[in-house]
């Protein structure tokens, strides 16, 4: 996903983007850039240390194979020493974590932070419920877009799985700005559908891309 920092004219134009959508439609649209969604010391230290007890067992067979032997003190202190050693690592590189903690979980923490960040940023709280939060989480490369109540009603999941496609691949090809401007553009499309905009209008949310 993307890597090249995000810059002010990234950020005005995605903020222009978002104007120019709700002038369509009574709904909102807020954008939020995570550049990761878990710290993941701790799931990458637990599967460190499953490693650990995995090689542990195979040096300890491939020993007893060749007839070879080390004591038991030196065994565990070897092992404690390895285990001390990548604990170290993972601490000072906190980018090396990720890379050992199963896709699975990395979409668990980023699919949490997508919906603390749509109850954190008042999405839900919009007077018609037809708030949209669009979301992108780097380090996981991970992309959501949540919909309130409202939208949920009258548009289908596959909907929002074709924009976060987009998303994905813009981002993937390091246009992460691109990628929230068409995002934006899409779901400004189906909320101008299903939720015109009307005399009454006002805009509840802010018009910017928040980077977190």
């Amino acid at each position: 996903m993307a890597t090249r920092p995000i810059s002010p004219e990234d950020h005005e134009r995605v903020a222009a983007a978002i104007r120019a959508a709700e002038t369509r439609t009574d709904g909102e649209i807020y954008c939020v850039v995570a550049h990761a969604s878990d710290g993941y010391f701790f799931p990458a230290a637990f599967m460190a240390t499953a490693g650990i007890l995995i090689v542990s067992l195979a040096v300890g067979y491939g020993l007893e194979a060749l007839w070879l032997s080390i004591r038991l003190p030196h065994f565990v202190m070897a092992q404690l020493l390895a285990l001390a050693c990548v604990l170290a690592l993972l601490w000072a590189l906190p980018g090396l974590r990720i890379h050992l903690v199963p896709r699975r979980l990395r979409y668990q923490a980023a699919h949490a932070n997508a919906i603390k960040q749509f109850l954190a940023r008042n999405v839900h709280r919009t007077t018609a419920r037809t708030g949209v939060l669009v979301f992108v989480s780097i380090a996981e490369r991970y992309a959501e877009v949540v919909a309130d109540s409202g939208i949920d009603a009258k548009v289908g999941q596959h909907v929002w799985d074709g924009v976060v496609r987009d998303l994905t691949a813009q981002a993937g090809d390091d246009r992460l700005a691109d990628g929230f401007v068409k995002a934006i553009e899409s779901v400004g499309a189906v909320l101008a559908e299903h939720f015109p905009v009307t005399s009454g209008d006002t805009n509840e949310l802010d018009d910017h891309l928040v980077e977190i």
